[in-house]
């Protein structure tokens, strides 16, 4: 007879965080379920068999919700609960000033997902009916039922960090648009243009040459070729050293020049384009310096938090990438285990088991898409550098038994950096590739050494 206590690791854990979710949504305090709105507050008080206790309707702003809350622990304690737990959706940013007021108050303050709503919403009367009032009530019955969360701790240095790294992500979005325009008018108007550079946007001689053509010339290719070859380049060693760089590429330039000669393209429409193609290179151009600033910036505050070495010690990942991962995961310590961590990204794996059935396992994908999206974006580098997730990425791409994709196998690099992170943050200690290989366990190589 085994004398384990049958006890799982992911048992232990679901009580853990069960018995946190308890001390906020305690019996003896009634849940007021709000569900929020611009100009219209719907407020319900509940007990924990989602019996309502009152309701009311408020319509006011969200930072006059005050009110609201006062009325609501007027009617607790009327009903015999000696407090009262605020819960509502993570929607928009009045949640924000919610969870504010409730902390002036000592109020409790918990979210339900916008998703277990909608799902509750079909169970509670098989309708897809949503009203003001039903979510409110179905807010109030899943917190009772302790199918909530507890959202992330307010820290203002941590705040910055999430708003910087907002901001980066949308001057990235911007940046990409503008590109995808650029490429698309070149290859209406002068396609040539195009095959000058194997990544044009990526060349600093390719974007100076096309300022010079968009900006001095006017998009007037006849212009530009009386100037020759020569002043060319000295025109646009000029615009290089003006940028701040210091040796153009002559066989960029040189190509350029010569592709002034071809006459593919929609003619009538090439001078009016290259006029606008001017204008969104000087906006991708201050994208590219507000950029640089945001990434100082956020570079700025892990040096605030003390984390840049710890973070930076993982072969691979950049203080930049390491920032932009944090922003959207905040505090890494507010996660219990790094699989809560990678849980929260979407990248755990889902899997489907049922007898003697076995499924095909897939990524969740139901965490934070734009910190899948930052994890993504570091694995092309940490790929490259760090010869633990290279070997990591070649075993799973080439295993005889269950081999991955690269996609799969990127995600799963993804994941296992999210689990890094976590790891050397919340224990303090830098990376160490012997233990990113084989653990921490007794049995490890370097263990059994020591």
């Amino acid at each position: 007879m085994s004398n384990r206590s049958g006890v799982s690791r992911g048992d232990r854990n679901r009580n853990t965080r069960l018995a946190r979710l308890r001390a906020m949504v305690p019996v003896d305090n009634a849940i007021v379920g709000i569900d929020l709105a611009d100009t219209k507050q719907m407020v319900v008080v509940a007990d924990h068999d989602s019996k309502v206790l009152a309701r009311k309707t408020f319509r006011c702003r969200a930072w006059d919700m005050g009110t609201a809350l006062d009325w609501a622990a007027q009617r607790a304690r009327a009903a015999g609960f000696t407090g009262a737990t605020v819960a509502c959706e993570p929607t928009g940013h009045c949640w924000r000033v919610l969870g504010q007021l409730a902390a002036d108050r000592s109020m409790p303050f918990v979210c339900v997902q916008p998703s277990m709503t909608a799902w509750a919403r079909r169970a509670e009367d098989l309708t897809h009916d949503k009203t003001d009032e039903k979510d409110a009530v179905l807010i109030a019955r899943l917190t009772a039922q302790l199918r909530c969360y507890l959202p992330e701790p307010v820290d203002e240095t941590w705040g910055r960090l999430r708003h910087l790294g907002a901001r980066r992500e949308q001057l990235i979005v911007d940046m990409v648009r503008q590109i995808q325009q650029i490429r698309a008018l070149l290859e209406c108007v002068w396609p040539a243009a195009l095959d000058t550079a194997a990544q044009p946007f990526r060349s600093r001689t390719w974007v100076a040459a096309m300022s010079i053509v968009c900006d001095r010339d006017g998009g007037d290719l006849t212009r530009t070729r009386r100037l020759g070859l020569a002043r060319f380049e000295q025109a646009v060693r000029r615009e290089i050293t003006r940028r701040g760089g210091q040796k153009p590429s002559l066989r960029i330039a040189r190509n350029l020049f010569a592709a002034l000669e071809d006459q593919r393209g929609v003619l009538a429409h090439r001078r009016g384009a290259l006029e606008r193609i001017h204008l969104i290179l000087g906006d991708w151009q201050d994208n590219q310096r507000r950029l640089a600033d945001t990434e100082a910036r956020m570079v700025g505050v892990l040096d605030e938090l003390e984390l840049t070495e710890l973070v930076t010690s993982i072969v691979g990942l950049s203080a930049v990438g390491a920032a932009a991962i944090l922003a959207e995961t905040g505090d890494p310590t507010r996660f219990t285990t790094a699989r809560a961590l990678v849980k929260h990204a979407g990248l755990a794996p889902r899997e489907r088991l049922s007898g003697t059935f076995t499924g095909r396992t897939k990524l969740t994908g139901q965490g934070r898409p734009k910190l899948r999206l930052a994890a993504w974006r570091a694995v092309w580098a940490a790929k490259k550098a760090n010869p633990v997730y290279a070997a990591r990425y070649q075993h799973l791409t080439t295993r005889e038994t269950n081999k991955l994709t690269a996609p799969q196998a990127q995600a799963a690099i993804a994941a296992a950096i999210l689990r890094h992170l976590h790891a050397v943050i919340t224990t303090g200690q830098c990376w160490d590739a012997q233990t990113a290989t084989h653990g921490t366990s007794p049995s490890a190589p370097h263990s059994r050494a020591a």
